[in-house]
């Protein structure tokens, strides 16, 4: 599998057939699941706590570094798409939606290089 190849739906079966094998629907409430989401971005955070903006991205040399990275970034992935999947929410289809409230929210011509928010 890789990103060019492979569908989010796809994604989500592999989450749901992996949770369906262990017997762990029962868990899988969203309450839970976002909790869990939660925890997982704070292991994810862990990675890259007081490291200097250079160190944080000289990261992505690392080999070993980068694995436990990707390893954390794939269980943030898991376990939105099993909240995805709880909620009966088409991840796509919100992504779309989310952008074309960002793109009013900020528009380009007032936001390009701009880390805030433009003013009103």
């Amino acid at each position: 599998m890789n990103d060019a190849e492979t569908s989010v739906a796809e994604l989500r079966a592999v989450v749901e057939r992996f949770v369906a094998e262990r017997d762990w629907q029962q868990f899988h409430t969203p309450k839970n699941l976002s909790m869990s989401l939660s925890v997982e971005v704070a292991e994810l955070m862990e990675h890259f706590q007081w490291r200097t903006p250079e160190e944080s991205a000289a990261i992505a040399q690392a080999p070993e570094l980068l694995t436990e990275v990707a390893h954390e970034m794939a269980d943030v992935a898991c376990y939105l798409l099993a909240l995805s999947s709880s909620l009966g929410v088409d991840l796509s289809s919100a992504i779309e939606a989310k952008m074309v409230l960002n793109r009013k929210k900020y528009p380009a011509e007032k936001s390009s290089g701009q880390w805030a928010p433009p003013k009103a």
